[in-house]
C-alpha cells in the first residue's frame, strides 16, 4: 500500500534511476542518427501536429483536438498519427531528401510495444527506388546498434545480429512456409478474394463471418508469420500483396504485389516502407474504401486532407519510411518495454 507522499511516478527518484540508463542510451543514438542523415544529405524537417486528416487506415486512430478561430468559429483538427501527409507536401513542393524525428500519436494503443504518443524516424527520397530506402533502414539500425555500444539485440528470448546481411522474404513466400497458404492465389488481378484466403486459412485461424480479406491476412500474419522473423538477423518483409499497399504503388511487374516492406528484428516490427503512390485518384479511392471500412467497424471516418491528394498528384518518384525511434531504441540498450526508454512515459492509469 502506497503511503501518503509516497508515489510510483515515472518522476520518481528511485524510478528515474532504474530508467536513465535507456534514456542515456536514446540521447546517443537520436545524436548519431542525426549526424548519419546529414552525411546523407537528408535535411531534417519539422512540420505541423494539428492536421485536417490524421490518416486514412482503418484501424489506425487518433485524438482531436477544437481549435477557436478568433471569430469564435470552431474547427476539429486531429493529432497526426504520422508526418507522411505533411512529408510527401514538401516533396511536391521540391524537397529532395528529407527526413523528420516526428510525434505522433495513436488513439486505442498501449501496452509494451505500443505508447498513445511516440517518436516516429521517418524519411525520403525523391528518383529512389524502395530498396536504397531498404539500404537505410539496415543501416540505421546498425548505427544505433554502434551508438548504443551493443553487438546484439535481445528480446523475449530472441536474439539478432544487427550487423549481419538481412533476410529478404517475399509476403507470399512467408505465408506459404510459415502457414502453408498460397496466399497470392487469393488476389485476382490485384483484388482480394476473401472466401479463397478463408478456405485456405481454415484450421489455422478462428475466421469470423464479418472478416474481411484483411482481417483473416492479419490474423494468419500475426500468430503464424511475425513471431519468427528477425531471429539471428532482420527480416524485410517486402512484395506485401495489392489489397494491403496502403500509400505504396503496386508493383508493374505483378499486379498481386504493392512496393512495400516491413523490418523485423527479434519478433518486433521496427520499420514500414513503400515506394510512393503518385496516382491521386487511385490514393482516393483506397482512402474512401478504407474510411467506409472504418465507419462500419467503428462508427466514425476521418475527412480526406484534399490538399494532400492535390500534392499526390504533384509529387514526384518517391520512396519513403517510418521507423519506430523507440522500438529501435528499446532494443539496442536492451530494455524490455518501450516505456522505459522514453523521458516522460504516460502514466499506468493512462
Amino acid at each position: 500500500m502506497i503511503g501518503a507522499g509516497q508515489t510510483t511516478a515515472w518522476w520518481a527518484p528511485s524510478r528515474h534511476a532504474d530508467r536513465r540508463a535507456f534514456l542515456l542510451a536514446r540521447t546517443g543514438i537520436v545524436r548519431a542518427l542525426r549526424h548519419w542523415f546529414e552525411a546523407e544529405g537528408f535535411l531534417e524537417v519539422e512540420t505541423g501536429v494539428l492536421q485536417v486528416s490524421p490518416g486514412n487506415e482503418t484501424h489506425l486512430h487518433a485524438p482531436s483536438a477544437r481549435l477557436t478561430l478568433p471569430s469564435g468559429e470552431h474547427l476539429t483538427r486531429y493529432l497526426r498519427t504520422s508526418p507522411e501527409f505533411a512529408c510527401k507536401k514538401l516533396l511536391a513542393a521540391g524537397e529532395e531528401r528529407i527526413v523528420e524525428f516526428a510525434r505522433v500519436f495513436r488513439d486505442r494503443e498501449r501496452g509494451d510495444l505500443h505508447l498513445p504518443e511516440f517518436t516516429m524516424l521517418e524519411w525520403y527520397r525523391t528518383g529512389a527506388p524502395l530498396d536504397a530506402i531498404i539500404a537505410d533502414c539496415v543501416a540505421v539500425i546498425a548505427e544505433a546498434a554502434r551508438a548504443a555500444g551493443t553487438r546484439q539485440f535481445t528480446f523475449r528470448g530472441r536474439l539478432i545480429d544487427p550487423f549481419a546481411a538481412p533476410e529478404m522474404l517475399s509476403v507470399g513466400d512467408a505465408f506459404q512456409r510459415l502457414a502453408g497458404i498460397d496466399l497470392l492465389a487469393t488476389v485476382i488481378d490485384g483484388q482480394p478474394d476473401r472466401a479463397a484466403l478463408a478456405l485456405a486459412a481454415e484450421g489455422r485461424v478462428r475466421i469470423d463471418a464479418n472478416d474481411t480479406w484483411s482481417d483473416i491476412f492479419s490474423k494468419v500474419l500475426v500468430s503464424h508469420v511475425e513471431p519468427t522473423l528477425g531471429q539471428g538477423r532482420l527480416t524485410v518483409l517486402h512484395d506485401y500483396p495489392a489489397p494491403e499497399a496502403a500509400l505504396a504503388r503496386v508493383k508493374a511487374s505483378d499486379p498481386r504485389v504493392a512496393e512495400r516492406f516491413e523490418i523485423y528484428a527479434c519478433g518486433v516490427e521496427l520499420a514500414n516502407g513503400f515506394a510512393e503512390l503518385t496516382n491521386a485518384h487511385e490514393q482516393r479511392l483506397r482512402f474512401n474504401e478504407a474510411m467506409d471500412e472504418k465507419e462500419r467497424r467503428y462508427g466514425e471516418r476521418y475527412p480526406l486532407d484534399e490538399d494532400f491528394l492535390a500534392a499526390v498528384a504533384q509529387m514526384p518518384s518517391a520512396s519513403g519510411v517510418a521507423l519506430g525511434l523507440d522500438r529501435l531504441v528499446m532494443l539496442a540498450a536492451g530494455a524490455v518495454r518501450i516505456d522505459q526508454v522514453v523521458w516522460t512515459p504516460p502514466e499506468a492509469h493512462a
